[in-house]
Parts: structure tokens; sequence; C-alpha cells
């Protein structure tokens, strides 16, 4: 099997290109090496048509995973329209230049949405199926669901074979520190190192679906390999945590001492109290299970951290 894996420099793009390439699937990373450090076999920006489809009719790929986007929730709240035009317009000329590349058979697409587009449910909707409603709640949900709508719309037309993956967070190794476990883990690696005690944080009292990135990106392979076109599945660990229980957890891993004070310009305007899923249908589909524990996630991010701040001593 061929795949191209758009975004696969980022964060879950590089995990993901070591999961199909251990599987013996032959891998090309699309992406632009100006917004992530990792290697790019081809340039590829989705703001410019003639530069996606060039990608994609060279790549001849069997099935294409679309991670390519803006993700960070506070960013997208600083620039929604910068988001929207990443993630969706860019996702309407990746579905186009598919259907252009692929006259007659259907591309296989895997569209990597995410569980942000549920919005605020009542606690007796909980865990989240993939049936409950949609209510996103910032521009990123907003432009994920968009994106959505247009590969689904596209498969209902015969124009692509797409699936839609709903992950909710996800954490690991190689995840950068604007998300809010590897920020923690970094600013805790600097105390334990001799820093400033003090750490600042925004709201602690949300719970939140963790899954470790090596899981998710498991999960997508399956996915590619045996999720059915025009369906979405939850790529979730099926248990709320909450953020002051992952803070209290590095603590103890960190071995240190802290003072924390809550900082109000760290608080998000829109902060839904609690989401998480229900993988079952994931399972069904694939026969997928979790192999990372939340406790061995959060030891393997301290230690980079903690590796990152020796290496700049």
């Amino acid at each position: 099997m061929r795949a191209l894996v758009t975004g696969g420099n980022g964060f879950v793009g590089r995990h993901l290109c070591a999961e199909l390439r251990a599987r013996g699937c032959e891998t090309l990373v699309a992406g632009r090496s100006s917004d992530a450090p990792g290697a790019v076999d081809v340039e590829l920006d989705l703001a410019d048509d003639a530069n996606v489809r060039r990608v994609v009719a060279a790549a001849r790929a069997d099935v294409v995973f679309h991670l390519a986007a803006q993700a960070f929730v506070p960013r997208s709240n600083e620039d929604p329209l910068g988001t929207f035009d990443t993630n969706v317009m860019g996702t309407a000329r990746l579905v186009e230049a598919l259907r252009a590349a692929h006259p007659g058979a259907p591309a296989r697409l895997v569209f990597v949405s995410s569980g942000e587009v549920y919005g605020a449910h009542p606690a007796s909707d909980l865990p989240l199926r993939e049936d409950a409603f949609t209510a996103p709640s910032n521009p990123y949900a907003a432009s994920k669901l968009a994106g959505e709508a247009i590969v689904l719309a596209a498969t209902r037309a015969k124009a692509v074979a797409a699936v839609v993956t709903r992950a909710f967070n996800q954490i690991g190794p190689g995840q950068s520190a604007p998300f809010v476990v590897p920020s923690f883990a970094a600013r805790l690696a600097r105390i334990a190192a001799g820093g400033d005690p003090v750490l600042t944080v925004g709201n602690l009292e949300p719970k939140r679906d963790f899954l470790d990135v090596r899981d998710v990106v498991r999960a997508y392979a399956d996915l590619g390999e045996r999720g059915v076109a025009g369906e979405v599945y939850n790529v979730c660990s099926g248990s709320p945590v909450a953020i002051v229980d992952i803070l209290r957890k590095l603590v103890t891993i960190a071995h240190v001492g802290v003072e924390i004070r809550e900082d109000p310009a760290l608080v998000r305007a829109v902060d839904v109290p609690i989401v998480y899923g229900d993988n079952a249908k994931l399972r069904a589909a694939t026969g997928w299970t979790p192999a990372y524990g939340l406790a061995q996630s959060l030891r393997d991010v301290f230690d980079e951290a903690a590796r990152n701040v020796e290496a700049r001593a």
C-alpha cells in the first residue's frame, strides 16, 4: 500500500508515518517544512490549488491521511480566518485534487477531525457517541466540522471514499509546548533543574479524554485499512481526566515542590466542563484497543522534557 500523509512532519503525523512504515506501507510525507521541524518528502501548501493538485497527482497514493491543519484552539481564536483558510478551504482543495487524480475510482481518504466538534453536552449524553449533536464552541472546532461536511458530501457524490476520525485530546512524545500536557511537563522539568518553582495555570477543572498519540495513530492506520467510507469514528480513551489530576501526576513524576497560581489571562473564554467519548464503534470496526496507559504517557512526556532541559543547559 502507498500512503500520502499531509502534515506528516507534525506531531501526530510523524508518529503516523512511523506506524505506517512499520506495517510495510510506502509512505510519502507532505507538509510545509517551515511549519514543523520534521523532514518532508514534498512541500504541500494547502492555500495553493496548483500545488495541491501536483502533490496529489504525483503521489499516486492508495490512501491519503489528511492531518495538515491549524490545530491549536487558542490560535484559532486569535486568527479565525487563517484557521478557516487552512482547515476548510485547504480540505476542499485536497478533495478536488483527489477527485481530479482518481476519475471513476474514488480515492481512499482518512480525514482527521476532532472531538472538539461536539462542544458542550449535558452529563446525560456522556460518553459521546458519533451520533451525538455537534455544537462547536471555537473557530477550530467549527473549521473541523466544516471539513467533515466537505469530505462526507464528496463521499456521497462518489468523488472520494472518506473515513472521518474524531480524535479527542492527544498526548505523547514530540508534542509542542503550547499544548497543556507538554507545557506543564516543560515547566516542571525546568523547576526540577533549579528554576522558579511558581507555576502559572489557567482553569484546571475541565475534564478531558486523553489518549496516547501512539494509540491514536494505530487507530488511524486501522481505519485506513478497515474503516467504512462515509462513516465517522471517535478515537478516544473513553475516560475523562481532570486537568488538575494531570498536573498532580506530573508533579509527582517530577518530584518537585511547586507553587501553583491561576492566571486569568490563561483561562479560555469558552471552556467545556467535561467531554469524553465512546470508542465502541472504532473497536468493533477494527479490533483496536489502546496500549498505553495515562501514567506511561505522562512519564514519557516528562522524560522528554527533562532531556530537552538538560540539552539546553
